[in-house]
């Protein structure tokens, strides 16, 4: 009989009494440039339980910065020393510049690693958003390139977007996840795929916990791709995008490989899919939310995919990244007398 995630909690490595900190910086050493991969060799090695305060950077490079108007003096350090460090051979062939990969010592495939997002707190006074010709969901409607920088109100947790509008700022990374598959090779860190990477999910925010399919030992957790917020479907190709410090706590649970990323906030399950067409990442995400309610509530498929449609919420995550993401979310509180 298939094991339940369930009865894979019961299984988890147990947590040290006195688990470990660290911290880990991004250095031309400790960075995964583009590229998520089951061959890289891990920076940092903790044990499940243990918590990382993660610091990452922007994606874009500090002459792109400065061509939109950026004083050089407010170009991070640990950026212009990244772009300096990190050989060509060692770039690509995405864009990301991620912090990692992590090992989780004892992390083998076929379990799965649980994602604490304890802490997100802002590393710069600014993002910025752009678009460009050949990406974005309106391509054509905008044959050209752009780039804003966008100043970031920490006291009031706005971005100051333009005169008389400000937008809310909810941290998260665009991008978390685990190296893929073996096979995989170098992939390529813009299409989210079964490793989590670039799912550009807003709801992943501090408070949020992600749990996500091991593929290769040591599991290879990477992050970057700040966004200071974002709209569902991110749709000229970029978010707030900005420099971000994450606090993580990392969980292995043994024996039990998750199918697929998916996600809990305080309130909500969230079940994702990802593919090129966005019909298709729709099923993905239907169909992860039904074997989740299936496995986890004791559910049947028949009231599993009746329930979703009566209280669930289907929603697009992100429209640009060659893979589209689609997120499915349901109320926890429905289930009264349930675990």
């Amino acid at each position: 009989m298939k094991k339940t995630l369930l009865a894979t909690i019961l299984t988890l490595v147990p947590i040290p009494v006195m688990a470990g900190h660290y911290e880990l910086a991004p250095t031309p050493q400790t960075v995964a440039w583009g590229h998520y991969d089951a061959s890289s060799k891990p920076v940092l090695t903790v044990k499940s339980g243990d918590t990382v305060v993660v610091h990452t950077l922007l994606t874009n490079s500090p002459a792109g910065l400065a061509k939109a108007g950026l004083a050089t003096s407010d170009i991070e350090p640990a950026l212009k020393a990244v772009f300096d460090g990190v050989p060509q051979s060692e770039r690509g062939p995405g864009g990301h510049i991620l912090t990692g990969p992590i090992a989780i010592e004892g992390a083998e495939i076929g379990d799965t690693l649980e994602v604490r997002i304890l802490k997100i707190d802002l590393a710069i006074p600014y993002a910025y958003n752009a678009f460009r010709y050949g990406a974005g969901f309106l391509t054509d409607d905008f044959p050209y390139a752009r780039m804003k920088i966008i100043p970031l109100d920490r006291q009031a947790m706005v971005a100051r977007f333009g005169p008389g509008i400000e937008v809310p700022l909810h941290p998260f990374f665009g991008s978390m996840g685990v190296a893929p598959p073996a096979a995989f090779g170098r992939y390529d860190s813009a299409p989210p795929t079964i490793n989590g990477g670039n799912m550009d999910d807003k709801a992943l925010v501090a408070g949020t916990t992600l749990y996500l399919p091991v593929h290769a030992p040591g599991a290879l957790f990477q992050v970057g791709d700040g966004h200071a917020g974002q709209g569902n479907g991110e749709v000229d190709i970029t978010a707030l995008e900005t420099s971000l410090t994450g606090t993580f706590q990392f969980i292995l649970h043994k024996g039990e490989k998750s199918p697929y990323p998916r996600a809990e906030t305080p309130t909500h399950y969230i079940a994702m899919g990802f593919d090129d067409d966005l019909s298709n990442a729709t099923r993905k995400a239907l169909r992860n939310m039904i074997d989740f309610l299936v496995t986890t509530k004791g559910m049947t498929r028949d009231d599993a995919y009746m329930l979703v449609s009566v209280a669930g919420d289907v929603e697009i995550t992100e429209l640009v990244d060659r893979n589209k993401g689609v997120h499915v979310t349901l109320a926890k509180d429905l289930f009264v007398g349930r675990p």
